[in-house]
């Protein structure tokens, strides 16, 4: 018999968010190469958020969110990996540009 297939569906302020692949290698604003086995200390980093809780008031399934990847829970769902967390740990949204209003920097 084969396994039953379950949806998720995250609770509360709980968002499920999947990391943007990291590129092998960066270059710093002066055109220094800096390759990808360099770790930076406290680097946020980028990702898409696939799920959320009912009581999640800021993001939506879609939404381009920033986030501290440390101290989150990891879950592997169908050999891919995402993280978990409350959705006061997300630093930043990323949304079109619209108005005049916000920080003036865009991606």
């Amino acid at each position: 018999m084969a396994d039953p297939k379950f949806e998720i569906q995250m609770l509360h302020d709980r968002v499920m968010v999947k990391v943007e692949p990291d590129r092998e290698e960066r270059r710093s604003s002066a055109g220094i190469v800096i390759p990808a086995t360099v770790s930076m200390a406290n680097r946020l980093v980028w990702g898409q958020v696939c799920g959320t809780g009912a009581s999640t008031r800021l993001v939506k399934v879609g939404d381009k969110v920033l986030f501290n990847p440390e101290d989150q829970y990891e879950v592997e769902v169908h050999g891919q990996v995402y993280l978990v967390m409350r959705e006061r740990d997300l630093h930043a949204v990323a949304t079109p540009m619209q108005s005049e209003q916000g920080t003036g920097l865009y991606l």
